[in-house]
């Protein structure tokens, strides 16, 4: 399977930041997976949580603020790293030798649906793509929580790759009836009873799969038995040793 950077290298540097995504790459990532959130100016910025809380110890949401007041803030951890915006990792997966990483938007709920997809289909557009390099079609995957975000996405972006985030195989089985859909699942739930059988009924179908937060040998060695396509980790170097 893809090693897939949880945040970037998240167990070792502070997630979401230009510094983890750059060292999940070093360490042999193959692809970086991120958090989709707007400012209250329409910025789309890379973070986990709706609030400053945790990573920059403020109480703000983010969409009550513009980027002109969190581009100033730094995270609690060390080494005290910016948030960056979308805008700023696609420049550096722009860099020479990095084409063939590709990169998992997580979109998260708390914006408006219309205005999130619009937003990362115009931020996207605006970095422009070198002569002879992959289009950013073929390198960026859209993952959305809800069936609303599909037309969304066909609209904003029709010609890129849309997963399905989820933990209900039920709900995530009604993604079967959108073609080349792929799926991106809690770990757990494919390890517990009828996970097995919904991992055959992907592959059956030749949808990719990817599984989320895989931290321990035991569970990455389960996933690479089960040949999902990519393993979403806080630590990409553990996984390279198995």
């Amino acid at each position: 399977p893809q090693i897939i950077a949880h945040r970037g290298y998240k167990s070792k540097f502070p997630e979401n930041s230009l510094l983890a995504f750059s060292q999940a790459i070093l360490a042999g990532s193959h692809a970086l997976e991120t958090d989709i959130h707007l400012t209250a100016d329409n910025i789309v910025v890379l973070s986990h949580d709706p609030t400053l809380k945790r990573c920059f110890g403020r109480p703000e949401r983010i969409l009550d603020l513009t980027w002109d007041d969190i581009s100033p803030l730094r995270t609690v951890a060390e080494p005290h790293v910016p948030m960056p915006r979308l805008i700023d990792l696609l420049h550096y997966l722009s860099s020479p030798g990095l084409e063939d990483i590709w990169l998992l938007l997580d979109i998260k709920l708390d914006n408006d649906a219309e205005d999130v997809m619009r937003l990362i289909a115009s931020t996207i557009a605006s970095v422009p793509v070198a002569y002879g390099r992959k289009p950013w079609e073929q390198r960026i995957v859209l993952g959305i929580w809800a069936a609303k975000y599909l037309p969304l996405a066909s609209q904003f972006s029709p010609n890129f790759s849309v997963m399905h985030i989820g933990f209900k195989l039920s709900y995530a089985r009604h993604f079967f009836d959108t073609p080349g859909v792929g799926f991106n699942m809690l770990l757990p739930i494919l390890m517990a009873p009828g996970g097995r059988k919904f991992i055959r009924e992907v592959q059956s179908r030749r949808r990719k799969l990817v599984v989320w937060t895989v931290n321990d040998r035991g569970k990455m060695e389960w996933c690479v038995r089960r040949g999902v396509d990519g393993v979403i980790t806080d630590d990409p170097g553990l996984f390279l040793e198995v």
